[in-house]
């Protein structure tokens, strides 16, 4: 087993790795910026370094000054969460020739699924269900671009090869339009990603984002924990999200789940992975594979009584996967609703002083958060101050609990977006399940126009 973890991250991740690494008698080191001094992880690891200013750019993307933590406090390894490093390749190698273990996958396996034209290339070739697209990057020849797309069929999407988080596509429903997006897009990925190459796929209108939990010890063994419906977004960021599925069969998780499987021993994969698909019309399409753990693993935990934290520890030190397939089994269902520290009207950041903070209970009711009374919220990062799980014997009940969670949980002295999740919770379309990824801002934009029309 490790001895002792760096965590690379900062706010109710980190604090997440250090209690997972606690149960396992593994010593932690969290590195810190100035501002984040006061964390709750820093307060309970082992051991802490300061790595530079607030600007991530100085501390949390800092790979020299993490990579030097480990080496002052003698670490074995470096676990980088979510965000920041955790899916840059470059880092994961660092990290690897400096001697130490990354808590993840190898550094060509980061490298191939970041690029996404090669990713789906890789994907098609093990079996992976993909949109329809141009299967490679787009040339200069817009004669050429043309016919791909007529091919496809519009409306189509051009998408940067770097890009993620929503950044880097285009849609495009006519003919007329396709050069500029193209010429467009590329021009901003390079700015963005410093990549400016692109591809185009199939842009299909009312699909649902549907996910796929994976472990793998990149030792010939994988395993998935089924799948996470993420379809409650607003500009291409998660909401709310929610395990199982609602709608999707046994069969079909199985069958998508051996698919995926069988794609993660093909190319050697190692540690938690998900891969992201839409959905619609009973068919599955691969989007991209995030090789790290994501914020919304604790649905699949509940439904699964599985720690994947624990599990990518397991992994890290060398072990074979302990778990079977046969050995996952899906009991009731979980939701999660991102907490902000946002204004719920407006999506501004209000970061400032929590005077008064009040955590949920009861059963079923889970809370990942490194907040406190008298903790500062900085303005210098992600506006997320934590997440609020509950589980429930079926889908209803986990509404039911979720409604009340949100009900109890306080937060006073910056806004939060809770008043907006409550209003998600109590949605028809919501209750009803099976939305599509468009549906909340659409909502969304009908309770706007409804409020300044009656204003």
């Amino acid at each position: 087993m490790l001895d002792k973890v760096v965590i690379a991250n900062r706010g109710e991740i980190a604090l997440r790795i250090l209690r997972a690494c606690h149960a396992l008698g593994i010593r932690t080191v969290a590195v810190h910026s100035t501002v984040d001094r006061n964390l709750k992880h820093v307060a309970m690891a082992d051991e802490s370094v300061c790595i530079g200013p607030a600007p991530s750019s100085e501390s949390y993307l800092n790979m020299a000054s993490i990579i030097a933590a480990a080496e002052v406090t003698d670490a074995q390894a470096i676990h980088p969460g979510y965000g920041f490093l955790s899916e840059n390749a470059d880092f994961a190698e660092r990290v690897e020739q400096s001697g130490f273990v990354f808590i993840g996958p190898r550094a060509e396996t980061i490298r191939l699924m970041g690029d996404k034209v090669e990713a789906i290339r890789a994907m098609k070739e093990a079996g992976v269900p993909c949109v329809p697209g141009s299967g490679g990057p787009l040339g200069d020849d817009n004669a050429a671009n043309i016919k791909i797309a007529r091919e496809i069929g519009y409306p189509i999407i051009v998408k940067a090869a770097g890009g993620g988080g929503g950044r880097g596509m285009r849609v495009v429903h006519t003919e007329a339009h396709l050069n500029a997006a193209i010429q467009t897009t590329k021009s901003e990925a390079k700015a963005a990603f410093g990549n400016d190459m692109v591809y185009m796929e199939k842009f299909l209108e009312n699909p649902r984002h549907v996910e796929i939990q994976v472990l793998a010890d990149g030792q010939g063994n994988a395993i998935h924990l089924g799948e996470r419906d993420c379809s409650m977004q607003r500009r291409h960021q998660k909401v709310v999200e929610e395990a199982p599925a609602p709608g999707i069969s046994a069969e079909q998780r199985a069958e998508i789940g051996r698919v995926c499987v069988e794609a993660c021993i093909r190319i050697g994969y190692r540690g938690a992975g998900t891969f992201e698909f839409l959905y619609e019309n009973g068919r599955f399409y691969f989007i991209e594979m995030n090789t790290r753990i994501q914020v919304e693993h604790p649905v699949t935990e509940l439904v699964t009584g599985i720690d994947l934290v624990r599990e990518q520890l397991m992994i890290a030190a060398g072990r074979k996967l302990s778990i079977k397939q046969e050995d996952v089994v899906l009991e009731g269902h979980a939701i999660e609703c991102r907490i902000n520290a946002e204004d719920p009207e407006t999506f501004m950041p209000c970061p400032g002083l929590i005077q008064h903070f009040h955590a949920p209970g009861g059963p079923g009711v889970r809370v990942d958060s490194h907040i406190y009374e008298g903790y500062r919220v900085p303005p210098n990062y992600d506006s997320m101050i934590g997440k609020l799980i509950v589980h429930g014997p079926d889908r209803e009940t986990a509404i039911a609990r979720m409604r009340v969670a949100l009900s109890e949980m306080v937060v006073d002295g910056i806004k939060t977006n809770i008043p907006l999740q409550q209003r998600i919770l109590s949605d028809a379309g919501f209750q009803q399940g099976g939305m599509n990824i468009h549906y909340l801002e659409k909502r969304l934009k009908e309770q706007k126009e409804k409020t300044i029309s009656i204003v």
